[in-house]
């Protein structure tokens, strides 16, 4: 009886080696595509004009949440975008940034336009109200709390970064802290995607 159980073993254990390998995803960020496949957002851009996903299709859109009086995380992400775009050089007019405040009581519309271009002229800053912030960041699962210091408040946020390709869709989620060069090959990879 033993016997049996461990020859039933064997062939099922060489079946499942016969199964066709899995490629490894060609991106360095994680794809995410099937979870937001349907994600997006009703914002305002810095300068006043409403915003979709919709609005960057044919080009590859890098969305990030954060807001202005971060210390830390989101200045040196928008900075690290700023040099993964000089890095793409022909393909820099094919990229557009989106910094999404999740701080809506303090990021205005003035200092957002002050905030953002300061890293690139053409990132934009985008913003909404208390419900549009939230309704963002739910539909992008991104988390985020106030926590009181003394001088007021300071926001705890989830970071990540998402690329979304030329067709309007979620694609890729890039952790706080990837290689620029590694986020320029995926952004390079979205676009030759778009162009066979």
């Amino acid at each position: 009886m033993w016997l049996r159980s461990l020859i039933v073993i064997a062939l099922l254990a060489l079946l499942a080696d016969c199964e066709e390998p899995r490629l490894p995803s060609p991106f360095h960020a994680g794809d995410v595509s099937a979870q937001f496949a349907q994600a997006d957002f009703q914002l305002t851009d810095h300068n006043g004009k409403p915003r979709t996903l919709a609005d960057f299709r044919g080009k590859v859109a890098v969305l990030f949440f954060g807001y202005t009086h971060c210390p830390d995380i989101c200045p040196t992400t928008l900075a690290d975008l700023a040099q993964v775009k000089r890095k793409l050089g022909q393909d820099a007019d094919k990229l557009q940034v989106l910094f999404v405040t999740l701080d809506p009581e303090r990021d205005t519309r003035e200092l957002l336009a002050q905030y953002v271009p300061a890293f690139d002229p053409e990132f934009l800053g985008l913003y909404g109200d208390l419900q549009a912030t939230a309704q963002a960041g739910k539909v992008f699962d991104v988390t985020f709390e106030k926590q009181k210091t003394s001088s007021g408040y300071s926001l705890d946020h989830s970071t990540g970064t998402f690329l979304i390709g030329p067709d309007g869709k979620v694609r890729l989620r890039a952790p706080y802290g990837q290689r620029t060069e590694w986020m320029v090959d995926d952004i390079k990879l979205l676009l030759a995607m778009q162009r066979s």
